[in-house]
């Protein structure tokens, strides 16, 4: 079992293509979401809450909370695929389960089965209010694995 003080990184050329990866990905930066854990088949990505990610009622929007949480999946699937692949989304559904209010929300992407092609993971998303943090939406993905390049 993983200690969640000090979670298993995964291997330096992994991280690496994951990072490089996810710099790419402009929906994140727009949004301000960083990376944060990359573990084999788990991977953590953080969103700071500010005005220009609320919606009208001065919650997190579900929309952000849903991109971070489908990037933290298929960044923890992808973190099992073997080199020259990519990771696509095939479906994933989300719960959200409570209003997304703190400081900052947590999404956290976990494999529950890696297959050849297709790859099932669990997501969750926590709001942090200074030491509280609390589940605020749970959901699952299916991501699939293609060759590097037949993505476009």
């Amino acid at each position: 079992m993983e200690d969640e003080r000090r979670p298993e990184q995964a291997q330096p050329g992994i991280q690496a293509r994951i990072r490089a990866s996810f710099e790419r990905q402009g929906l994140m930066r727009h949004l301000g979401a960083r990376l944060g854990h990359v573990g084999p088949g788990r991977v953590h990505i953080v969103l700071p809450n500010r005005p220009e990610v609320n919606q009208q009622h001065g919650y997190i929007h579900a929309g952000a909370t849903s991109a971070i949480a489908d990037s933290a999946g298929g960044y923890a699937a992808f973190t099992l695929f073997p080199e020259n692949t990519a990771v696509l989304t095939v479906e994933y559904k989300i719960n959200f389960l409570a209003p997304a209010v703190g400081d900052h929300i947590e999404a956290v992407g976990t494999v529950l089965k890696s297959g050849r092609t297709l790859t099932v993971c669990q997501v969750e998303v926590f709001a942090f209010q200074g030491p509280k943090r609390s589940l605020v939406a749970a959901g699952q993905q299916t991501l699939i694995c293609v060759p590097e390049g037949s993505e476009q």
